[in-house]
């Protein structure tokens, strides 16, 4: 038999299980594949299994599986698992990850990372827990870890990455070339070339494009930008994002306050950025904090109950503006009917209009300069939405109770609260912002109290003076 037909006749191999499924969940298969792998301590079927996964797809892995297991996964994966999948977790599965993890092991797999990867990781652990891992590392990388968690949380310096390609001014575009060749320290990505002074002075930057396309006897400065657009590093984070957002960056110089280059932010890092402070203004909207979907029963009930109990206060409030009419509701057992309408209308209106504001207050594009058109914007808005539903509410009224007037008197609660929510949901953002208290975390309880206030006390008091009704 030939070795052609001898190779003909061997097993196929065995197909590899997806990764993810059609909808891009990951696959049950792969994940009963992967737990059957780890509580065998089967080192070769896991590496198999898991060890080129992306870390986007290793970071939900470990959150579907048991805690138990996760801490065992790492262990069998060794120098296969990339502790950059500790980014793609939620803050709290990665704590306990971390506490279930040996010092030295952490800091092996800490050294294989970008700075910024690193401080991410260990940002949120205590001051005794950061300083047990980074004791374990070496000095270099101890010291650039250190200084990047000397800088205020949320700021640019938290984010920035340390290891960045910077040279002399002197130097030519044949030297550059030929030190990124040799040198074997280099970034893993990097889009610009930076050049600085012998104190570090960040002087300006070069593009890679322009390094590619300039003859090698060509000094870096004839061809380098100033840098407009460095960033400094106390800056807060999101003021970094509307920055790369507006200019179209790819990348941006981090300096200190003496202008000295200390790191560089890349587009990555500020995708993260925009996408946190997002999560960060929804969850504030629902005054549910900072908290992950992997939080315990204890946590989340702690973090919801402040608001809860601001919102109780403001319910209180509303009652107490219907009691001061409860011999009117008595003589017209309508009015009760139709009060929810009236409140429910206002606080959708001020909902609507408070959103806006509160996008408008973080992207900056409401400012002095245009508030009184957006102001004017909303009056007219809430007037036109409000008669509408007048007459809409009015007429319903009228033929649900077989009383003209009582539509009369809905209708008009309806404009005024609609007009009060329009302006509270404008106006109330903006005072909480000049008063540097979060709008996207104070906004909904008062506009929902000033709605709710204002229509209670509308309907009910146009009602006892339309019908002659007891106060």
């Amino acid at each position: 038999m030939s070795e052609a037909a001898e190779l003909d006749m061997t097993a196929p191999p065995e197909p590899q299980i997806p990764v993810r499924d059609e909808e891009e969940h990951l696959n049950p298969d792969f994940i009963a594949a992967v737990e059957t792998a780890i509580r065998a301590k089967d080192q070769f079927s896991l590496r198999e299994l898991a060890a080129d996964l992306h870390e986007a797809d290793t970071g939900d892995l470990l959150e579907t599986l048991d805690a138990d297991e996760r801490a065992a996964f790492i262990h069998l994966l060794g120098d296969d698992f990339d502790y950059t999948a500790l980014t793609e977790i939620d803050e709290a599965v990665r704590l306990q990850l971390l506490e279930d993890l040996p010092n030295e092991v952490i800091a092996e797999g800490l050294e294989d990372l970008d700075s910024d990867d690193a401080v991410y990781i260990l940002e949120d652990l205590d001051e005794d827990d950061q300083a047990a891992i980074l004791e374990e590392l070496p000095y270099a990388d101890r010291a650039q870890l250190q200084k990047a968690l000397d800088y205020p949380e949320d700021s640019a310096g938290r984010r920035m990455q340390s290891e960045f390609i910077a040279v002399a001014p002197f130097w030519t575009v044949g030297q550059t070339i030929d030190y990124m060749r040799e040198a074997r320290d280099l970034p893993d990505s990097f889009y610009e070339i930076y050049v600085v002074d012998p104190t570090f002075k960040l002087l300006g930057a070069v593009h890679l494009d322009k390094i590619l396309r300039t003859k090698r006897q060509e000094k870096v400065t004839s061809i380098m930008e100033e840098t407009r657009q460095a960033v400094l590093a106390t800056e807060d984070q999101e003021e970094t994002a509307r920055r790369f957002e507006r200019y179209n960056l790819v990348s941006a110089a981090v300096v200190d306050e003496n202008e000295r280059l200390v790191g560089v932010l890349t587009v990555d890092d500020i995708v993260d950025v925009i996408q946190e402070e997002a999560e960060e203004d929804i969850r504030a909207l629902a005054g549910v904090g900072d908290e992950e979907i992997s939080d315990s029963v204890l946590t989340i009930a702690r973090s919801r109950f402040t608001w809860l109990v601001v919102n109780l206060g403001t319910a209180i409030l509303a009652s107490v503006v219907i009691a001061l009419f409860e011999d009117t509701i008595e003589a017209m057992v309508a009015l009760a009917v139709l009060m929810p309408i009236v409140a429910s209308m206002g606080g959708n209106a001020g909902t609507q209009t408070m959103t806006v504001a509160v996008r408008g207050i973080a992207t900056q594009e409401l400012s002095t300069r245009n508030m009184l058109r957006v102001l004017n914007r909303e009056v007219l808005v809430s007037m036109l939405n409000g008669v509408a539903l007048a007459v809409l509410i009015g007429i319903t009224a009228w033929l649900w109770f077989a009383s003209p007037g009582l539509g009369i008197v809905i209708g008009g609660a309806i404009v005024i609260n609609m007009l009060f929510a329009g302006l509270s949901g404008l106006l109330i953002p903006i005072v909480l912002d000049r008063v540097n208290v979060d709008p996207a975390i104070a906004s909904s309880v008062f506009v929902t109290t000033v709605t709710d206030v204002v229509g209670f006390f509308a309907f009910l008091g146009i009602a006892a003076l339309w019908f002659g009704l007891p106060l």
